[in-house]
């Protein structure tokens, strides 16, 4: 009984890191619609590219007009305004679309989701894995540095 206690207690840990299931498929439906892989490219991504992140093998790595304009404009600023959206398709190295990941800056925060290719949330809100791995870089962003 303490063992299936236990397993029960893990895998409810273990599911807190998909904080938001409903905002992620939300946004999974909206990047979705806004097709998203027509966005302009984070430069440095403008071709697929090889990653030794946790996202894929290989990434392609874009970014909506808010963020354009913000690199387009090139002011000195340390964040990113309310509405800046990356997504990055993470490939296996036979060129397998395996996760969709995007962080979207909404009042002052960032909300993170991970999907399966199909579009099934496994990390979405703010959860631990993104916070510690993005809190090292530009307002929480890695690919790409502020002005």
């Amino acid at each position: 009984m303490k063992r299936i206690a236990l397993v029960a207690a893990w895998a409810l840990l273990a599911c807190g890191d998909d904080e938001a299931p409903g905002e992620a498929a939300e946004l999974w439906t909206r990047i979705q619609d806004l097709e998203y892989r027509s966005f302009a490219r984070v430069p440095g991504f403008e071709t697929r590219k090889p990653s030794g992140a946790p996202h894929g093998d290989n990434v392609d790595v874009f970014m909506n007009e808010v963020a354009a304009e913000v690199l387009r404009t090139a002011t000195p600023t340390n964040a990113w305004p309310d509405g800046t959206l990356f997504v990055k398709d993470g490939f296996d190295d036979d060129g397998t679309l395996d996760v969709v990941t995007a962080m979207e800056k909404r009042q002052g925060a960032w909300f993170w989701a991970e999907w399966t290719s199909a579009g099934t949330s496994k990390y979405s809100g703010t959860p631990e894995v993104c916070t510690d791995c993005h809190g090292s870089g530009s307002d929480f962003t890695r690919g790409v540095s502020l002005p």
